[in-house]
Parts: C-alpha cells; sequence; structure tokens
C-alpha cells in the first residue's frame, strides 16, 4: 500500500467515524469554534421530517462576500444535512466568534459548483488532492464535482 493509499484509507475512517466527525460539533457550541480558524463552520438545519436542530462542521470552500459563505457536501446528495436544507432553508451558522447567525441556504447549480469547485482546487490544490482521496476511498466514487451551497446570513 502507498502512502497516498493509506492517507486515503485513514482520511475515510475518520470521515465515517461518527463520533470524531462530530467532536468539533461541541467546541462550536462551546464558544470554541474561533479554534478552527476560518476554513470550517458549524450548520445548525432542521430535520426534514423530525423538525429537531442537527449541527453539523463543514468546510469552507469561499466566501464570495463578508454575509456569504459557500459549503460542500462531500457526501454527495445523499448527506443528510444536504437533504435537510433543501426542504427548509432557514439555518443558522457558527464561523470563528460569531455564533448562531441566522441564514438562509440555497443550492447551487451543477455549473456554479463546478466553478467554485475549480477554484477551490486552483487556490487549495494540495488539500484538494487529500480531500479529494478521502471521499472517493470513503464513498467509492470518484469525484468530479460535489454539491455546494450558499449560505447567505442574515444582518
Amino acid at each position: 500500500m502507498t502512502a497516498n493509499a493509506s492517507a486515503a484509507t485513514f482520511g475515510a475512517r475518520m470521515l465515517k467515524t461518527r463520533w470524531l466527525v462530530r467532536a468539533p460539533i461541541l467546541l462550536y457550541r462551546a464558544g470554541l469554534g474561533f479554534l478552527f480558524g476560518t476554513r470550517l463552520l458549524m450548520l445548525e438545519h432542521l430535520g426534514r421530517r423530525s423538525g429537531i436542530r442537527r449541527y453539523v462542521v463543514l468546510e469552507v470552500v469561499d466566501r464570495p462576500a463578508p454575509d456569504q459563505y459557500i459549503i460542500v457536501s462531500g457526501f454527495g446528495t445523499r448527506a443528510q444535512w444536504y437533504r435537510n436544507v433543501q426542504a427548509d432553508s432557514r439555518v443558522r451558522v457558527w464561523h470563528g466568534f460569531r455564533r448562531g447567525m441566522p441564514a438562509t441556504a440555497t443550492v447551487m447549480t451543477t455549473e456554479e459548483a463546478k466553478a467554485a469547485l475549480d477554484d477551490y482546487i486552483q487556490r487549495h490544490p494540495r488539500a484538494w488532492k487529500n480531500l479529494r482521496d478521502a471521499i472517493e476511498h470513503a464513498t467509492g466514487a470518484p469525484v468530479d464535482v460535489l454539491p455546494m451551497v450558499r449560505l447567505h446570513v442574515h444582518r
């Protein structure tokens, strides 16, 4: 097994380890989200069937304006948070020192997502390679484009 394959295997295992993936949520809820810098945010959304508040920490792909974030669904359209924001676009965002900001989530078109991903790849080629390898290993499918969501924070 090559170093790249073992890194992808490790990354895929991490993405599938529920307690590890959910651990940052506790830090965000404790007001320590700033520890993750500007590349991550926590999203609060409502369960599409239950109506219960749900939380997920996601990577910020881009910040096209001060009141906008673009986030990516590494597990595609089957990710629960993605399906939930399709059903109810009212969300709240924690980013850095900012907590519980009301926002609207808008699913981006395939063309918009492809352009955002291409831009991300140009800005972060090494991070993209590692992330792509981990996602492909975890899902068993090649990644050409990923579903993305634009968050518009209400001031």
